[in-house]
Parts: structure tokens; C-alpha cells; sequence
């Protein structure tokens, strides 16, 4: 299978912003180089096999198509959609938050 280009939205973007800010704040550089080095290979990974995510956020939040996937070592989940000629990412939130909430524009 080719791999499809993985393309952040805005809103990821500044999610992954958020997470490394978080990390540096807290003295934590290795954390922070980490979390991005994991992220990079969720990516490789739902570049290549997209449907390897999970669908149970899209029947939560009636999104069909939504998919989501852990990160390694890190309490991060990746939200994405497949689309025919790349990945979407729409999320990269931390898995205790309130997903809905956050999906829904009122992050708790």
C-alpha cells in the first residue's frame, strides 16, 4: 500500500503546541522530544495503514469516518480521518480529557 501524506489541521497543530509548551514548562525537554518523536511515527504509521485506528469515537460522536489512535508512552490520542489521497488529522488530544467536549468546541 502507498503511503498517504498525514496533514495536521489547525487545531492539531496547536494541540501538539499545547502538549510540548506543557512539557517544557515543566523541565521536561527529553519528554517533549519524545512526544514528537512518537507522534512522528503515528503518523508513518497512519500513513501507511489507516484503518488500523479505532472507529469508536466516530459512533460517540456521530463523525463517520473519525478514527483515533494512542500514542506509545505518551497519553496522547491522534484523531484522523482517512480521505482518499491523505490522513486528516482533526485532534492530537490528551485521553483523560473529555473528547466529546473537546470535539464539540467546549474543552473541559
Amino acid at each position: 500500500m502507498k503511503q498517504k501524506p498525514v496533514i495536521p489541521r489547525a487545531l492539531a497543530s496547536q494541540d501538539v503546541d499545547r502538549a510540548v509548551a506543557y512539557y517544557l514548562e515543566n523541565e521536561a525537554a527529553n519528554a517533549a522530544l519524545g512526544f514528537i518523536d512518537a507522534l512522528e511515527q503515528a503518523y508513518k504509521r497512519l500513513g501507511r495503514h489507516p484503518e488500523v485506528g479505532s472507529n469508536r469515537y466516530a459512533h460517540e460522536l456521530d463523525l463517520p469516518g473519525l478514527r483515533s489512535w494512542p500514542l506509545k508512552r505518551y497519553p496522547y490520542v491522534v484523531f484522523y480521518l482517512e480521505l482518499p489521497d491523505h490522513i486528516e488529522v482533526w485532534r492530537v488530544l490528551h485521553g483523560m480529557r473529555d473528547i466529546p467536549s473537546w470535539f464539540q468546541g467546549d474543552p473541559v
